[in-house]
């Protein structure tokens, strides 16, 4: 009786599991193809998405409202499925009560057309934070030191943080610091802009990066004072340290290193290999001084194989004809545009050296492959 009871059980629960895991298929593949169908995501991205989101056909209310919502702020099939991919569980948003409320007070603020798209798209942390506590703060704050919607769109993009902390608690005593040390409002703008998340920084860490950056001698008022600054908060002692001692072992002297790095910051963010494979590509295949790196140490930079080596071909090439002289300021052909470099020394001499654009292209073109 027992052994019955128990083979009865046993049935039961594998007809229970054999039920749900079919539902739960069905589930998915109707997500699946709400997602394909409704919203325009390839099938790729609709199955990766389908793991965060579950639809029922059964009760499929508010997706269809969510999508005639977007629709209504003029987003697009392309905007519609950029924002579904990255964030698919916007369809179960409530339009009435989240999506509605924030929209408006964009749009009111005037976050309209492509600004509204792009802000939307890319800083989905929209849809997950409050109006009144978070949202608001946030765009009164950046407003008041950006001034436009513009810069506004353009810090919320590179960092999501900006949304998600307390601006009020986090940033607004770090700005209130960088003016009271002297960064004029123009800079401190042009920090959050061009880093985000270096205003979030913690209070001693940035007390500490201004204080290293004014013993440089860099002025507050310098674009390059932001820049050293940005770098100086993204990097420990210690990181700083090795940093200096990997230029001091390709024979940089400590006070060339810091004045290269007043002059072009990033040269102390770029990785160790990116500086000994660019050092050794100037000083032993183009043959170059130290001391002209050093006068340019944006140099260190560029991409060697997508933007030196090709130019340097081509320079060679035209060398080995006479078709310029050996003594041309290489300044000038590293630095020069792409566009002024292709007129000056590629379309300038396509007759006399045939298959010169296609050898500078080639260059470029399986340097990016094999990047």
């Amino acid at each position: 009786m027992a052994m019955k009871l128990f083979l009865i059980q046993k049935r039961f629960l594998a007809t229970q599991y054999t039920s749900s895991s079919l539902s739960s298929s069905s589930s998915s593949s109707f997500t699946v193809d709400f997602l394909v169908n409704s919203c325009g995501l390839p099938l790729k991205s609709a199955l990766l998405a389908s793991r965060k989101l579950k639809l029922d056909k059964k009760n499929l209310r508010n997706p269809p409202f969510v999508l005639q919502f977007l629709k209504s702020h003029n987003f697009d099939e392309t905007h519609i499925s950029k924002l579904i991919e990255k964030r698919p569980e916007v369809l179960q948003s409530r339009v009435e009560g989240n999506l509605t409320p924030k929209f408006n007070f964009l749009v009111a603020n005037g976050f309209v057309g492509k600004l509204l798209h792009d802000l939307i798209i890319h800083h989905t942390e929209i849809f997950k934070r409050a109006l009144d506590s978070r949202i608001k703060p946030a765009f009164s704050l950046l407003k008041s030191i950006l001034h436009s919607n513009e810069n506004v769109v353009v810090a919320l993009k590179r960092s999501s943080r900006l949304l998600s902390a307390d601006l009020n608690v986090n940033a607004q005593p770090n700005i209130d610091f960088l003016r009271k040390e002297g960064v004029p409002a123009d800079m401190v703008a042009k920090l959050i802009i061009l880093n985000p998340g270096t205003i979030l920084s913690k209070r001693d860490r940035m007390v500490y990066a201004m204080n290293a950056i004014k013993n440089l001698g860099l002025e507050p008022n310098n674009t390059m004072f932001v820049r050293a600054l940005i770098v100086r908060l993204q990097m420990t002692e210690t990181t700083w340290n090795k940093k200096i001692e990997v230029m001091k072992s390709l024979q940089w002297s400590e006070e060339e290193i810091l004045g290269a790095f007043k002059r072009y910051p990033q040269i102390l963010a770029m990785s160790e290999e990116k500086i000994r494979s660019a050092m050794d590509f100037y000083i032993n295949t183009m043959e170059l001084r130290r001391q002209i790196i050093i006068a340019c140490p944006i140099f260190l930079g560029y991409s060697i194989d997508k933007r030196i080596r090709p130019r340097y071909n081509v320079i060679k090439v035209l060398e080995s004809k006479e078709l310029i002289k050996g003594d041309t300021k290489i300044s000038t052909l590293l630095n020069t545009s792409e566009k002024t470099f292709l007129i000056n020394y590629v379309s300038r001499y396509v007759k006399e050296v045939p298959g010169l654009l296609e050898l500078y292209k080639g260059i470029a073109k399986r340097a990016e492959k094999d990047a």
